[in-house]
């Protein structure tokens, strides 16, 4: 029963997501590759936020070479390791697809200052 207690753990932990719809934030997210497992970071804009409770799960973008990727992340995955906000922005809307419309400096969103942020 340990490791059923310790996922239920985990999960109940991950349960407060620590961002909003328009945070930038830094997804470390643990992988195997050749045998061996790592961290690896996904950093992006937080699109949509889905789901309740433990079936909740954000979708982050990011560019990558010019090409937009988007990922989305169960938030009880035990595969997200730990999830950093890196900064918040002044968004109007629950979901904010009409970022992949836009490239370059139209993409961008107004940034909160450090005083508003809560």
């Amino acid at each position: 029963m340990d490791i059923v207690d310790a996922h239920v753990s985990k999960t109940q932990k991950q349960m407060d997501f620590p961002a909003r719809i328009g945070d930038t934030l830094n997804v470390h997210v643990r992988f195997q590759e050749a045998g061996k497992e790592r961290i690896q970071v996904f950093k992006g804009v937080v699109l949509k936020i889905q789901g309740k409770k433990s079936t909740r799960s954000f979708t982050v973008r990011k560019i990558s070479d010019g090409v937009g990727v988007e990922r989305t992340f169960p938030l009880a995955s035990p595969a997200v390791e730990k999830i950093e906000v890196l900064s918040s922005a002044k968004v109007r809307r629950a979901r904010l697809f009409f970022l992949r419309d836009r490239e370059g400096r139209a993409a961008r969103l107004q940034t909160l200052s450090a005083s508003k942020k809560q």
